[in-house]
């Protein structure tokens, strides 16, 4: 992200002006990604070694993706919120691109029994990841050009719920039921913050509420997890397997942890312990300190979106504060639903700890969104109409 805060524009008049950037925001991720390098290398020695290469193979990889994930995210900063404006019809096309194609037989890649991935040479892409942030980025650009509508009628507010509830339905065909619930959950979020209704939002939820339910109840597969997460204990050695040795390193962690490098379950006991069970090999090795410590950087990162997001909504700038909105919904929503899973609280789903899970679609995108997020407080600081503090007003 450092390579941001020395990018320049032109503006009409020739004039040259600094990037203005959020300190905060851009310190938080910073102290997130060395927390995540730290517990990934960690995590995956032990998954090293049982496949026969470098301890440190997930470490460089890890490495490189966030290396380039920060080049991505200086890149997006560099681009004005007018050109995704612009080309908003394209990054719906996009979006349903990559959701169709990964259900494409000979082109999808099946792991684990979800249709997810596409192999680009050794590479494993997960097209969700950035289908999901177009998309969300497509709804606050449809609901800001549609707002009186939104605002006035009930149809404004169906129409893009109607595009979301299309790509969640592509997403259930995957399986990935947690995509499908955070998609959701943020676009109906953007759409609340751009004006809709709240007698359309509450029904919006209520039928939400009620279609995740019957999903869950209708099919057998998530029926078996959502039992399984109600009492692990009662099958200990299949179905609540995973679940009942994240509780375990959870438990062992105590207040300070028993060490880094000293988990004994990521010693093959944790299934994807690199992956989606990061946390629990975090709380395990550095205890309820370093669990405070991590999930108080994600509330750190979602308070100061949605006090940019209010920001925006005063100066007159809707489209920057539904952005800003979005992401602070979208990142504290699957940081949630992550540590939640990690500790019993909710049924595995399958997503990854922003910032912190092995994983390079996720990392990727994840960079990507936040070099937008530090573009929409670079254009309302340097709008004149914010309230942000000296320090994030451009030069």
């Amino acid at each position: 992200m450092t390579a941001g805060a020395a990018l320049q524009y032109s503006r009409s008049a020739g004039r040259q002006q600094r990037l203005a950037i959020d300190p905060v925001v851009v310190a938080t991720v910073l102290g997130l990604l060395l927390v995540g390098l730290v517990m990934v290398t960690s995590a995956s020695l032990t998954v090293s070694e049982r496949n026969g290469v470098d301890p440190f193979f997930y470490l460089e990889r890890q490495l490189m993706s966030v290396l380039l994930g920060c080049t991505l995210g200086a890149a997006v900063v560099a681009v004005p919120i007018a050109v995704w404006k612009r080309f908003s019809p394209y990054l719906l096309v996009a979006s349903f691109a990559l959701l169709l194609l990964v259900l494409v037989p000979g082109i999808g890649h099946e792991v684990n029994g979800s249709t997810r991935w596409i192999r680009l040479g050794p590479l494993n892409f997960q097209p969700s990841e950035l289908a999901r942030w177009l998309l969300v980025t497509y709804t606050a650009i449809f609901a800001v050009r549609h707002q009186t509508e939104l605002r006035s009628t009930a149809q404004g507010f169906w129409k893009p719920l109607a595009v979301l509830g299309a790509a969640a339905g592509l997403l259930l065909l995957e399986p990935d039921f947690g995509a499908a619930v955070v998609l959701c959950v943020t676009g109906t979020a953007v759409l609340f913050v751009a004006g809709a209704r709240m007698r359309d939002f509450l029904v919006v939820c209520g039928i939400g509420a009620a279609s995740v339910a019957a999903l869950a109840v209708i099919s057998p597969y998530r029926l078996k997890r959502i039992l399984a997460f109600l009492d692990p204990w009662s099958d200990p050695f299949d179905s609540g397997f995973q679940l009942t040795q994240s509780l375990i390193a959870v438990g062992r962690g105590e207040w300070f942890g028993v060490g880094l490098g000293s988990s004994i379950q990521k010693l093959f006991y944790l299934p994807e312990a690199h992956t989606d069970f990061v946390f629990a090999v975090l709380a395990e090795e550095f205890g309820l300190i370093g669990v405070l410590a991590v999930v108080a950087a994600f509330l750190v990162l979602v308070l100061r979106s949605l006090r940019l997001a209010r920001i925006a909504a005063d100066a007159g700038m809707p489209l920057h504060a539904c952005l800003a909105a979005g992401f602070g919904v979208w990142i504290g929503l699957q940081a949630f639903l992550n540590v939640g899973v990690n500790m019993g609280l909710l049924p595995t789903k399958g997503l990854t700890l922003p910032l912190l899970s092995y994983g390079r679609s996720s990392m990727l995108v994840t960079l990507a969104w936040i070099g937008m997020l530090l573009r929409v407080h670079h254009e309302v600081a340097a709008s004149g109409k914010s309230a942000l503090p000296p320090e994030g007003r451009a030069k």
